[in-house]
């Protein structure tokens, strides 16, 4: 599969607008983008750390997956993605080794990313978010 990077960590927070003061507040860091992802039913913040993103994510629905998730778990780590090209690829190659899929498409997500998600139950107890930002390979290409 070989990503290229890590896009981003997800940390699943109940309430987004005091997590976002205690990052920049406490740790220095800069917001830079506050979004609403309908169709996930999840208002999303994301920091630049480095080469790494933060992804700060709240539940807009009490039957949301990020709701359920805290309820189940607490705050804190929800998922790792990674930076990948041709995901489509990707997801028929995970699928062919044994994985278990999420999603056997591509959606779209926050910040215009292509992404799928990775059960799981089959990499070891984190839940693995592929990424593809498609914008920059038309421009790359």
């Amino acid at each position: 599969m070989k990503p290229s990077h890590i896009e981003h960590i997800g940390i699943a927070v109940k309430n987004l607008d005091e997590s976002v003061e205690f990052y920049e507040k406490v740790l220095g860091l800069q917001c830079y983008n506050i979004e609403e992802v309908k169709d996930q039913k999840v208002r999303t913040a994301f920091f630049q750390v480095g080469d790494t993103k933060i992804e700060l994510l709240e539940s807009t629905d009490p039957e949301g997956p990020i709701s359920k998730y805290i309820e189940k778990k607490g705050e804190g780590m929800h998922h790792i993605a990674f930076a990948v090209e041709n995901i489509e690829e990707k997801l028929r190659a995970a699928e062919q080794n044994g994985v278990r899929l999420i999603d056997k498409e591509p959606r779209k997500g926050a910040e215009g990313l292509d992404i799928a998600f990775l059960h799981p139950k089959s990499t070891h107890g984190v839940l693995t978010e592929l990424c593809e930002d498609k914008s920059k390979n038309r421009i790359n290409s």
